[in-house]
């Protein structure tokens, strides 16, 4: 399954998988602190999510609550495929040298991708 999620529709679904099942106006109050989105465009990625089939309903009291249908990381997974796919030809390890030689890492990151590497080197 693919999740065409837009830049914007994924600031919603981080609101989502962070805090559950939430009613537009939660959603609404959540963004309108990281963002300038009216009411009305926040409504409105709800409803293009709902019809991606990304995000359920529930009526409850007489308003929708919203849920996640998928689970972040398969978003992820998909999401990091495809920009891999697109911006380096499916090569994973062009990837990761730009991001180790442009990202500023900490100790604690450099040590975790030593212990992958090892890890890998080790399943060779």
């Amino acid at each position: 399954m693919s999740y065409d999620i837009s830049d914007a529709e994924w600031q919603v679904m981080h609101v989502i998988w962070e805090r559950g099942r939430l009613t537009a106006q939660e959603v609404i109050v959540a963004l309108e602190e990281t963002t300038e989105w009216s009411p009305t465009t926040i409504k409105t990625m709800l409803h293009r999510l709902v019809r991606k089939n990304v995000l359920g309903y529930s009526e409850e009291k007489n308003r929708y609550q919203y849920f996640s249908r998928v689970k972040r990381e398969d978003c992820v997974g998909k999401a990091s495929q495809s920009f891999l796919e697109r911006v380096f030809g499916g090569e994973a390890a062009p990837l990761l040298v730009h991001f180790v030689r442009t990202a500023p890492l900490s100790q604690k990151e450099l040590s975790e991708l030593r212990k992958i590497l090892k890890e890998q080197e080790a399943k060779q």
